[in-house]
């Protein structure tokens, strides 16, 4: 019998403020959604992005619906780890007043345009989860 894999789950958030959605440069200089694995810690995934947005940004925010859950596998050359199980929500930003900062986990913040998005050095994964979330506003 074949054991099912075990992968890590990371809970990601669309937010956005004035038609802007908050993206930062990871470490594979590639742009991606702020939030990260899910700890013990945390009662659910929506939790978990919440914690994560605030740590990385400094942005208070309120996880909505469920965007998208795809598998991120890296470029072995890249990132030789194994796959990652993302889970996008949409965010509402209770900070939008609140500058976001950036912080020791990523090398850049930047705040983007819908139709910035395709532009970026991203996964697929990401765009689409954009995607969804503009198109449900």
């Amino acid at each position: 019998m074949v054991s099912p894999p075990k992968w890590p789950v990371s809970a990601k958030g669309v937010a956005a403020v004035d038609g802007r959605v908050l993206l930062l440069k990871n470490e594979r200089d590639e742009w991606e959604l702020p939030g990260g694995r899910l700890e013990a810690s945390d009662a659910t995934p929506e939790a978990a992005v919440e914690r994560e947005i605030e740590e990385e940004s400094g942005w208070r925010v309120q996880a909505g619906p469920l965007l998208d859950v795809w598998i991120y596998t890296p470029l072995p050359e890249t990132h030789p780890r194994s796959r990652v199980v993302i889970v996008t929500y949409g965010c509402t930003v209770l900070t939008p007043d609140v500058e976001p900062f950036l912080s020791h986990e990523h090398k850049q913040i930047g705040l983007f345009a819908a139709a910035d998005v395709p532009g970026l050095r991203m996964p697929d994964g990401y765009r689409k989860s954009i995607a969804a979330y503009f198109a449900l506003t």
